[in-house]
């Protein structure tokens, strides 16, 4: 009987510290600190919209104390797409913190989309990427794909020689829901 009590007990309590942690509003900084356990949680966080995408408000880039601390947020759950006035303003988002993996296969995925989708604009197709999405990605001064392609080569060989890591990891949030602050 006393076991089944403080059982009861823990399990109320580790409810408790869970609705505690999911109404504790986080900062971008905090996310990306904690990255490698979050993955998978719900989270609730603020800060600056920098940027939402122009094809249909699917994205939103939120900033933590600079451009080099951004986060993007994908719009599910309640959210729908995120109108462009929420740009410049802080809001706040709750949605699932999720690891997005970058390899050498992942890579080799992107080569191909990228001479198939040349080959068909008969290689007129000079885009590189979403300028939020390259600032997310370390990326923000390199203007070629083959250049981001490398770069992201370059750094899978530098976290493979400290960590033993034979990818990047870049962090995003499947976002349920937001409001303007």
């Amino acid at each position: 009987i006393s076991v089944s009590l403080v059982s009861c007990s823990n399990t109320q309590k580790s409810e408790q510290n869970q609705e505690v942690a999911e109404t504790s509003i986080m900062q971008v900084d905090d996310l990306l600190a904690k990255a490698d356990s979050l993955v998978g949680q719900e989270v609730v966080f603020e800060g600056v919209c920098t940027h939402t995408c122009k094809h249909g408000g699917k994205k939103a880039f939120i900033m933590g104390t600079d451009d080099t601390k951004t986060i993007r947020v994908d719009a599910n759950g309640e959210i729908g797409s995120f109108p462009s006035d929420v740009v410049n303003n802080i809001i706040e988002i709750k949605g699932t913190f999720v690891e997005e993996r970058i390899d050498e296969a992942v890579i080799q995925r992107m080569e191909q989309q990228y001479q198939d989708a040349n080959a068909v604009a008969h290689g007129k197709n000079k885009e590189v990427g979403c300028s939020s999405e390259k600032k997310a990605h370390g990326q923000k001064d390199i203007n070629t794909f083959e250049k981001r392609m490398q770069d992201y080569r370059d750094k899978i060989a530098v976290r493979k020689e400290k960590e033993g890591k034979e990818y990047l990891s870049f962090y995003a949030v499947k976002g349920i829901s937001y409001k303007v602050k």
